[in-house]
């Protein structure tokens, strides 16, 4: 059974700093893509980053580039979202996914959801 479990949210003032974990288990994810989502109350979910587990390739969203930085420890099978320099825009209930070779890692359906963990920027 495939489990993503995010966690690192919180409460932080703009210009501060959190790294979102999301630990995977249940299945070999060599020939995955793993996602960062993010759904603002009242807003339709949206993309945020997306990295290759077998290889380098990262893919972010315009509004984070520069400010967050996706990453994979494939020994801990975790995948990490550095976020700095945050704004009060970033506040959302952020979701790691897994797709099997997504022809889109933006727009493909994924396969496998976490329960999301809160972030939250003061002003």
């Amino acid at each position: 059974q495939v489990q993503l479990v995010e966690s690192g949210g919180g409460l932080v003032q703009a210009g501060g700093s959190l790294r979102l974990s999301c630990a995977a288990s249940g299945r070999t994810f060599s020939s995955y893509t793993i996602g960062w989502f993010r759904q603002a109350p009242g807003k339709e979910r949206e993309f945020v980053a997306a990295i290759s587990w077998s290889g380098p390739r990262t893919s972010y969203t315009d509004s984070v580039k520069g400010r967050f930085t996706i990453s994979r420890d494939i020994a801990k099978n975790t995948v990490y979202l550095q976020m700095n320099n945050l704004k009060p825009e970033d506040t959302a209930v952020y979701y790691c996914a897994a797709a099997r070779s997504p022809r889109s890692w933006d727009t493909s359906p994924y396969d496998y959801w976490g329960q999301g963990t809160q972030v939250t920027v003061s002003s």
